[in-house]
């Protein structure tokens, strides 16, 4: 993004933030789910932070919420009520700490408070000589709205402390989950629409007029800090003193002596999350010790020794970067957007299905468009919404493919028009024997992903490509039956570590007419010599490749004429050539296959094993084999010098007495050994 692209982008982000945080703040109206603002806001900081000469005192991440409404008496807040900057990840939170740390003395000891963060409706409370003299909102930061009678419904909160003393309390108020099931359903006895969550209901019960409604809702309320200094040297204390004076704080709450400690008390959180009798959105990360919380200081309108850690958002926001279309098993064409990787629900999600061009329409949905995405539990990465208003007017219409992508078919349309499908029945797409021996064993054997997920993957138009399979994200793959966040994060582990393979199972998976797992060994060393021995890459394949001649090939042993013919002919079509660009750009790296140090016993000796093996299983011996300099071939030949036979030989064994090539047994190839 360049900077005048950055500066559009801040400034659209910008009124699209502050009319939400109107309608949600001042009006009490929620047009989108709070997560979806937290990312758009998370967005325009880190924006913002990029390029601070952006910054301006009207942009959303300045304030902290909207304007008090008129019909309160408004509260002037000695001390600013001020909001948190938000982290989503564990990467988030060790860029905060680096932060901080670079502020505060070399050798200062950082240990952290960890508390709920709870999703309700933050207040003051101020009280003289222990009693409760004003309570108010949040309000825009500065000044509030006093709602002191409502909060006195709440029996939470104490009217008298239990020492006469002048102090500020901050604290959440909230609505319990059974409180707000039995308020939804008053409402619809009523025919009255149900409410969208219990912190709208909080925040709607504390604006009330008449105290009794407030009384009516059975409000409840955490105090979370100390705002007057009554000696406390920590964060931790605070907590101490306000349960000496009689507010209820949550027993959770723990101090963190490092970031493995707040990550394990945030997983820790994350999964008694449902159970909680209220809702909370993450929890919340202080530097524990007052002195350097004071002197980290405010950036903005945040704190910087506070962090939000969130959970990861069921919904969120994200770019359409591409739209592509993939032809499944059945030859339909499905739509499917190609998403700036963004985690949601838990895991990292690159891409979703748009089913089909009608989706597309309905959505209303162009190339570039910022989207809300959403993840809840094992649901399909699915979008929801597009964000017109932030449109910058580089987005492109995208229109279903007239000819099929991959063998230029004429398409036909089904179902009305619904869904578009190539008739070609030959179509490579439609045929899944590669797919299943690319991932196999002896080729990239990558772990968790065989015939049948490869089936899904292709049905779900995940894949239409085999080296698609290395674009996949754990939230791409999570959502599948039988799959969970588990298991999709070992595939995705797995086909990240296959993408280090030795070049000889390189050669072996791309399926090449006659290259087994021998002949693809005895290739890669071909291919090796050919590139002088130096570490070869993809691109050293193609240029060698297209310069192969049969003469050469025949030189190697095992390779005829018929399997160079085979080789020559792969190298010269421009799709294979292609494809493997297309691996290069996915970061295949090749490893060299090890030759033996020196000249081994059977060095240039060529062998063929048939039958079963006594003393050690099959891949032991070619491994012996190759260890002493020889070669290992699954064909037999006159360029084969020895057959090794073992208990029920086979065909070989008939062939190579056809050929009159020398057949040993085991005890004989052991001595050889």
């Amino acid at each position: 993004m360049t900077k005048e692209e950055a500066k559009k982008r801040i400034e659209v982000l910008k009124k699209e933030i502050e009319k939400y945080r109107y309608a949600y703040h001042v009006l009490n109206q929620s047009l989108v789910p709070d997560e979806v603002l937290d990312s758009l806001k998370k967005e325009l900081y880190d924006l913002e932070q990029k390029y601070p000469e952006f910054i301006t005192p009207d942009s959303p991440t300045q304030r902290v919420a909207g304007e008090p409404l008129k019909f309160f008496k408004k509260v002037v807040h000695k001390v600013p009520m001020i909001s948190l900057n938000d982290a989503f990840s564990e990467d988030d939170m060790k860029d905060w700490y680096e932060r901080i740390k670079k502020l505060l003395p070399e050798n200062a000891k950082i240990d952290f408070y960890c508390e709920y963060k709870f999703d309700g409706l933050a207040i003051s409370l101020e009280y003289e000589k222990g009693i409760l003299k004003v309570g108010s909102t949040r309000g825009d930061g500065k000044i509030g709205e006093d709602v002191t009678n409502n909060l006195k419904t709440i029996e939470a909160i104490p009217l008298r402390l239990t020492k006469e003393i002048d102090v500020e309390v901050r604290g959440e108020v909230l609505l319990t989950k059974e409180e707000f099931k039995r308020i939804n359903k008053e409402q619809e006895k009523k025919g009255l629409p149900p409410y969208a969550n219990p912190r709208n209901i909080a925040a709607g019960s504390i604006r009330q007029l008449d105290p009794k409604i407030t009384a009516s809702r059975k409000l409840d309320f955490y105090a979370y800090d100390l705002i007057t200094d009554l000696g406390q040297k920590t964060h931790e204390e605070k907590h101490l003193i306000l349960k000496e004076l009689g507010f209820k704080v949550h027993s959770g709450n723990k101090k963190a002596e490092n970031l493995k400690e707040v990550f394990d008390f945030h997983e820790k959180v994350l999964k008694e999350r449902e159970k909680l009798p209220f809702e909370i959105d993450g929890v919340v990360v202080i530097v524990n010790n007052n002195d350097y919380f004071e002197k980290l200081g405010v950036v903005g309108k945040a704190p910087r020794g506070a962090i939000a850690y969130k959970f990861s958002p069921k919904e969120t926001t994200t770019i359409v970067e591409d739209i592509i279309v993939q032809v499944g098993r059945t030859g339909v064409l499905t739509p499917v957007a190609i998403l700036k990787p963004v985690e949601v629900g838990g895991v990292v999600v690159s891409r979703a299905t748009l089913h089909n061009k009608e989706e597309i329409k309905r959505l209303g949905l162009k190339i570039k468009d910022t989207v809300i995405i959403s993840r809840a539990g094992d649901v399909i990465p699915k979008i929801e919404k597009v964000l017109t208003n932030l449109r910058t007017g580089k987005e492109k219409e995208f229109k279903m493919p007239n000819y099929c992508p991959v063998c230029k078919t004429k398409v036909v349309e089904d179902e009305g028009g619904i869904i578009v499908r190539c008739p070609n029945k030959n179509c490579p797409a439609r045929s899944v024997e590669h797919f299943y021996h690319f991932v196999s064993k002896g080729a990239f054997e990558i772990k968790g992903v065989g015939p049948k997920i490869i089936d899904r993957f292709l049905d779900e138009g995940l894949i239409s490509d085999i080296s698609d399979i290395f674009d996949l994200k754990e939230g791409d793959i999570a959502p599948l039956e039988r799959y969970g966040e588990k298991s999709a994060s070992n595939i995705v582990k797995s086909i990240e570590n296959s993408k280090n393979i030795t070049l000889n199972r390189f050669i072996y998976a791309l399926g090449i007419g006659h290259i087994g797992e021998e002949n693809a060994v005895l290739l890669a060393k071909y291919f090796q010599e050919k590139n002088q021995n130096k570490k070869i890459t993809i691109s050293d394949l193609i240029r060698i490749g297209k310069r192969l001649k049969e003469e050469e090939l025949e030189k190697v042993k095992t390779i005829g004429p018929k399997i160079a013919k085979s080789i020559i002919d792969w190298f010269k079509d421009e799709k294979n050539l292609k494809f493997l660009k297309k691996l290069e750009e996915k970061g295949i790296s090749l490893i060299p296959v090890v030759s033996s140090k020196g000249r081994g016993k059977l060095e240039g000796l060529t062998f063929v094993l048939t039958g079963t093996l006594l003393s050690m299983t099959r891949e032991e011996a070619k491994r012996r084999i190759r260890e002493e300099g020889g070669e290992v071939s699954e064909t037999v030949s006159k360029k084969t010098d020895f057959v090794v036979s073992g208990e029920n030989p086979g065909s070989k064994y008939e062939k190579a007495k056809k050929l009159n090539v020398k057949i040993i047994k085991e005890q004989e190839f052991l001595k050889m050994l």
